[in-house]
């Protein structure tokens, strides 16, 4: 028999569910690949950042054209775009006709819309972990202030402490890459999404203070 769904996976699977149904009747492209992202769940956007990351050689933050193609199509996310909505979608940021977008850019325009209460305690987390103040923290960071037995998962015997905290971790090691290291705006794009699965700020707050021990 399957274990009920705690609140917090339950707000993720109706966050897809959302997504999934307003798919059916988007028409601007931006927020249909934005609804594709979450229609993955809360770390959508952020796995697109780690793809487009790994195959930004220079380390430029820009993608040409073909690039930026390759990288949808190995996300499997250009199989739902028209090629006229993948032409558009990479227009709308080569605004300069260069034959190049900033990737960062574009993830910034399609992460989930974030209110200044939300955006303050995501702040507070990462900056409790980032000591040196420089934008990006280490795994070794994140499990020394990350408050795994606040997880429903782990209050109700379904997981145990380590699994909770690898599972946590693997979400930022998406897209092939493996570098022990969470950037500011990685930590940005899942926060976002998972935002996107919860209505109540109150509660968001509340998820985020007993998660970061803030």
């Amino acid at each position: 028999m399957p274990r009920p769904l705690t609140a917090q996976s339950n707000n993720e699977l109706q966050m897809r569910l959302r997504a999934q149904s307003q798919l059916l009747h988007v028409k601007d492209v931006l927020e249909k690949i934005r609804l594709l992202c979450l229609q993955r769940g809360a770390s959508g956007i952020l796995g697109l950042r780690r793809m487009f990351l790994r195959m930004d050689d220079n380390n430029s933050g820009d993608l040409s054209r073909d690039e930026f193609a390759k990288g949808l199509d190995d996300s499997g996310l250009r199989e739902q775009l028209s090629d006229d909505e993948a032409r558009e979608l990479f227009d709308i940021f080569d605004s300069d006709h260069s034959g190049t977008l900033s990737f960062d850019e574009f993830l910034k325009r399609i992460r989930p819309p974030l209110n200044a209460t939300r955006i303050s305690v995501i702040e507070k987390a990462f900056k409790k972990m980032d000591k040196t103040g420089d934008g990006v923290v280490t795994y070794e960071d994140v499990k020394g202030t990350y408050n795994v037995k606040a997880h429903p998962d782990y209050q109700n015997g379904t997981k145990t402490e380590r699994e909770i905290l690898t599972k946590f971790l693997n979400v930022f090691e998406q897209g092939g890459i493996q570098d022990g290291k969470v950037t500011w705006d990685e930590f940005l794009d899942y926060y976002s999404g998972v935002s996107a699965s919860i209505d109540e700020d109150l509660y968001f707050d509340l998820m985020m203070r007993n998660a970061w021990k803030l």
